[in-house]
Formats: C-alpha cells, structure tokens, sequence
C-alpha cells in the first residue's frame, strides 16, 4: 500500500531537517509511542501502542535512516512486530524544498502488513495508515512550529 502528500511546514529546511532527526520530536509526533531510543546513525528502537479496528497490540520496531543527502532528503525504512497481531514494515522517501513559506515536505510511503490486522482488510488498513501518517505530521509541523517561538 503506497501514501504519497507533500506538506507545508512553516520553518526554513534545515529546522525541518534537524527536527525529522531528532528523538524527542520524533516520540512526539509518532502516535502511540511509549518509547524511543537510539539516533539516525545507528537506527532507532521503538515501541508503540496501535488499535486497528477491534485489535489492540504492542508494536516493538526497528527504524533505520539510510540514502541520507543531509538537509534534503532520506528513506526511512522500518519494521515493527505486535505478537499474535502481526507485523507491519515500509519505508519512507522524503524530500525538503525551500519555499517562499518554509520547507515543502515531500514523502512517498509503502506500507506492507501482515497477521491478524491484514484480515481487517485493505480499506480499513489504508484508512488507518493514512489517519496515522497524517496525524504524524500534524504534530510534527506543531513542534516544529512551536521551536520558532
């Protein structure tokens, strides 16, 4: 399953670089998290909290950052699994453009699921990936915002 959106973000590309590099805003912004650990250079470790549909579980994942081409682009690529209730992985291309408002932010996401979750179906699984990555970048264009004050 493919996501792709360019989002505005209201701060110059090397702030919106740094930011989508940095843990802590990074566990903010990522929906469910419980914790975060590690860096881009060595890969992060997470763990988050997920309900898709009627099933509620524990997502335990490895995040890596590769293809870097500092302040302009990256793919982020991870794994998670939730015990009985599946796995998910996929990775993220990401592009920063300087505008005239601040930083276009460009992904492309593919998103593969497996387990008891992929039974729910590819409209409910969809649905929830994309209500997922849109709240992610909600809240990253809020604590980027929030870092201009």
């Amino acid at each position: 399953m493919e996501i792709s959106e360019t989002k505005r973000v209201p701060a110059p590309p090397q702030q919106t670089w740094d930011a989508l590099l940095n843990p802590e805003i990074l566990k903010a912004c990522i929906p469910g998290c419980q914790s975060l650990e590690g860096n881009y250079i060595d890969g992060f470790e997470a763990v988050a909290m997920q309900k898709v549909g009627p099933i509620r579980a524990t997502f335990k994942a490895v995040v890596s950052i590769s293809n870097v081409v500092p302040g302009e682009s990256c793919r982020i690529e991870g794994h998670g699994k939730g015990g009985v209730a599946g796995f998910a992985k996929g990775h993220a291309d990401v592009q920063l453009n300087s505008d005239a408002e601040g930083t276009l932010l460009a992904y492309q996401v593919d998103i593969q699921i497996g387990g008891k979750i992929a039974q729910l179906g590819s409209r409910i699984i969809k649905g929830f990936a994309t209500k997922l990555t849109e709240q992610f970048f909600e809240d990253f264009q809020e604590q980027v915002t929030a870092g201009l004050v």
